[in-house]
């Protein structure tokens, strides 16, 4: 009976939420969390890690659209069977256990936020380093003012920051259609895709072709980031059971177009070398250098504007909206009691806007751009393995639940989206020691906390019933 209860709460379309997203609402959710500070400069990292490859830097921007597809795949048929509210959280917990739930949000807690914060600030002022002669520790302390004056006027309060985001949603979409749209008319190099400089790269360095594909997924991967969320908004969907799966699969099908036609269109522009000397010089920013050449110093002005409020926006929303996850954490008694009030003016999380902002200044100074982007992506990889690994768990435990939307090619596409997962999350362990430390230490001690509170709250409950 209480199954049954169980079972009817999970799938039923109930809520006090209003139903008011649409498939194009869902595909903007999406595409407005997915293109933000990524796609401007992780494209460097991208060649640098296929060995300034063309070809195969291409190939791994679509490898990783792929992947996040069939991701969001497993996500839509979760989604459509639970509309609940809560996105990953809901299916970790429903698969395995609470404590699995409190884990990932714990690690959104202590590294997803704050590495995502502290790594668009870095690139945001990135932008600038070439043009005021700024050295790497000049950036960090930029970044990290940029972080501090962001957090204090999220402390009093929505409006502002509500602001900023309308702004960075248009000013996002300009950088990125003037350089597609001047390559499509003035590009005229014809950039090689015979995958040699790769295969010259992997055997200087005594590496394979494999790996170096793996690491330029992980860093392609950062810039996919946010297709997860959608979710999360399952209780305000309109008929989610039909316009969830068709927000995810346009929505991330759309961007991986997007993103791999950006870059294409960077090296129909500049030419390799020239790509490949402003790489070597730390020089990120190949779309500025795009805009420059098609339209002069004005054109790379009002591309370089546009990179920095996209940015800027991006960094703002995650400092606006992380805090309100914690606070959510604490009011279900598993975390500090002091992360569940509110100012009595501003009506603001105030002590988790805090916290969060110490550690993304932390992360700023013990971590690099590509480090700390390595560390947000694999860290939420372990998860999603776990929520992909979730849809058989659950069609398993609940058989009856009706499934509007199943999985394609089941079970052969969800075991291998999630072996692709856990060996994306292994290789970057191996490349990276403290990565794979903290992809596996930081959930640990979640789980420690988790069982903590729980301890706590059961005494506290058996001193209220004597």
């Amino acid at each position: 009976m209480a199954n049954d209860k169980r079972v009817e709460h999970l799938t039923s379309e109930k809520t006090e939420f209003k139903r008011e997203i649409g498939v194009f609402g869902g595909v903007s959710i999406i595409g407005g969390i997915m293109i933000g500070s990524g796609i401007f400069y992780i494209g460097a990292y991208v060649l640098q890690r296929t060995g300034m490859d063309s070809g195969l830097s291409l190939i791994c921007w679509i490898l990783a659209g792929i992947i996040s597809l069939f991701g969001g795949l497993c996500y839509a048929e979760l989604g459509t069977a639970m509309p609940k509210a809560g996105g990953r959280l809901v299916y970790l917990n429903e698969a395995y256990h609470p404590v699995v739930g409190f884990m990932a949000g714990f690690t959104d807690w202590l590294i997803g936020g704050p590495g995502s914060i502290a790594a668009v600030a870095i690139a945001l002022m990135t932008v600038f380093q070439p043009m005021i002669g700024m050295s790497d520790f000049g950036v960090k302390m930029a970044a990290i003012v940029l972080i501090a004056a962001a957090t204090l006027y999220n402390l009093v309060g929505v409006k502002v920051a509500a602001i900023v985001q309308s702004l960075s949603m248009v000013a996002k979409l300009i950088p990125v259609g003037i350089i597609m749209i001047a390559a499509l008319f003035v590009g005229h190099v014809s950039p090689d895709m015979s995958f040699a400089s790769a295969s010259e790269y992997a055997a200087e360095n005594n590496t394979s072709i494999f790996s170096m594909v793996a690491i330029a997924v992980v860093a392609a991967l950062w810039a996919y980031e946010g297709w997860t969320n959608l979710n999360t908004v399952a209780e305000e969907i309109k008929n989610p059971k039909r316009n969830l799966p068709l927000a995810l699969i346009i929505g991330i099908g759309g961007v991986t177009v997007i993103y791999t036609l950006f870059n294409f269109a960077i090296m129909k522009v500049l030419p390799h070398e020239e790509i490949v000397a402003m790489i070597n010089s730390e020089d990120l920013y190949l779309g500025t250098a795009v805009a420059e050449k098609v339209l002069g110093g004005a054109g790379a002005a009002v591309v370089s504007a546009g990179m920095v409020l996209a940015m800027f926006g991006s960094m703002n929303g995650m400092i606006l909206a992380q805090p309100r996850m914690y606070y959510a954490m604490a009011e279900e008694g598993h975390f500090f009691k002091s992360f569940a009030k509110l100012h009595p003016k501003y009506k603001v999380p105030t002590v988790p806007i805090i916290v969060q902002g110490v550690l993304s200044i932390i992360l700023v100074l013990v971590r690099n751009l590509d480090q700390l982007t390595n560390m947000v992506v694999v860290t939420g990889m372990v998860f999603n393995v776990l929520v992909v690994l979730a849809v058989p768990i659950l069609r398993r435990k609940y058989p009856k639940i009706e499934r509007p939307y199943k999985v394609w090619l089941y079970p052969v596409s969800v075991m291998i989206t999630a072996v692709i997962f856990a060996a994306l999350v292994v290789n970057s362990a191996m490349e990276d020691p403290v990565v794979g430390l903290t992809g596996f230490g930081v959930p640990l001690a979640g789980a420690m906390v988790y069982y903590i509170f729980d301890v706590k709250n059961k005494k506290e409950n058996k001193k209220e019933v004597e």
